[in-house]
């Protein structure tokens, strides 16, 4: 029997249990109420992976739920409280923390990333405006980096958090700058150095805190979300001292509409146990805070909307590529990895949560700077 409180929940987002439509969820076990009684939607996750329910969109599911924010109240568990008291009292984020939390998710294997993500190994929010497909949405948001900090020939430029070096060549080849990228994976620096063979491009196994030298721009795309709410203001204070006076940054990250500890935000701690391990959202206003008396805040960029279709590329990719990587990583780990980029896809479709990119300043850029979009 479903308990009554479930089923109210479910009809406040539009959405039945047992019921004909796409977004509904079909129940197969009993145990799920409580696991989710227990656990939130960690819970209702792990649910999902051993099988005990389904959905035939789970995009739209998810959109549906925490559009109306069913986090707040019914997904609301010790799960959540436990994460809080843990980030209070402990630095998940430290250096040697911070490495094997990578490790944990992007050693998972390059044939996966591959698989799943555009020719360039862009494993961030492309941009969508006059885009039609993942590489070209992909490009367009490497273009818009470049634009947005005015690089041009003979800079050089610090990539935080480079990934597969898919910035670092996109910005060396078309816009006539270096790079040194920085990477906690080895899998990622493998990759990347190959990548970029031949072009002025240094990826380098570094953490940002260790950084130590001078850069006309600064750049990180998607890696701000791994930092840690006790590390914001470290990090800012890395990238103001590797910057020259006129120096400019750019910050990429998706962030959550409250700070932590944003408690109707249980679904991410579900990716956290599974996926990323020692990610922790951010608020723009966590961001503000980490800024404040460092820099000028020259431009502030929402294109939030544009998650949704790039993790719907993402799992289109992944779920083609399936047969070819079956053999490696098994079953539970397709229905896991699902749910990873369907409940995100749903999530950023509901504006749950926004995309920002901000362009720093040390000074202020002389007459004001010129937006680029």
């Amino acid at each position: 029997m479903i308990p009554p409180r479930f089923i109210r929940a479910l009809v406040v987002a539009g959405v039945e249990a047992n019921g004909p439509h796409p977004w509904d969820i079909q129940i197969y076990d009993a145990d799920v109420f409580a696991r989710v009684r227990l656990d939130g939607l960690t819970g209702l996750g792990d649910a999902y992976v051993d099988g005990l329910w389904d959905c035939e969109s789970l995009d739209q599911f998810f959109a549906r739920a925490l559009g109306a924010d069913l986090g707040r109240g019914l997904w609301l568990s010790r799960d959540v409280l436990l994460t809080y008291l843990i980030e209070r009292v402990s630095n998940l984020q430290t250096m040697a923390r911070s490495r094997r939390n990578v490790e944990r998710h992007y050693n998972l294997g390059n044939d996966l990333f591959k698989a799943m993500l555009d020719p360039l190994m862009v494993y961030s929010c492309g941009y969508w405006r006059h885009a039609d497909d993942l590489a070209v949405a992909q490009l367009a948001k490497l273009d818009l980096v470049c634009r947005k900090v005015g690089m041009r020939p003979g800079m050089r430029v610090l990539d935080i958090g480079c990934g597969w070096g898919g910035l670092a060549k996109f910005a060396a080849e078309r816009y006539g700058v270096s790079v040194v990228g920085i990477t906690l994976s080895q899998e990622q620096l493998a990759y990347g150095r190959e990548a970029c063979r031949g072009l002025p491009v240094d990826l380098r196994l570094c953490d940002y805190r260790a950084v130590s030298e001078t850069f006309d721009r600064a750049v990180s795309i998607g890696m701000f979300e791994h930092v840690g709410p006790k590390n914001y203001g470290s990090y800012m204070r890395a990238v103001e001292r590797c910057l020259t006076p006129d120096g400019l940054a750019l910050l990429h990250f998706f962030a959550s509409r409250e700070s932590f500890p944003n408690t109707s935000s249980s679904e991410v701690n579900w990716i956290t146990k599974h996926i990323f391990p020692g990610m922790v959202v951010p608020s723009l206003k966590q961001v503000g805070a980490a800024i404040d008396g460092l820099f000028v805040l020259e431009d502030l960029h929402n294109f939030g909307a544009d998650y949704d279709p790039t993790l719907m590329a993402w799992h289109e990719n992944f779920d083609r590529a399936w047969p070819s990587l079956k053999g490696v990583y098994g079953d539970r780990f397709y229905r896991m990895w699902k749910y990873y980029l369907l409940m995100a896809a749903g999530a950023f479709r509901a504006r749950k949560y926004q995309l920002w990119q901000l362009v720093l300043s040390r000074r202020g850029v002389p007459d004001g700077y010129q937006t680029v979009r």
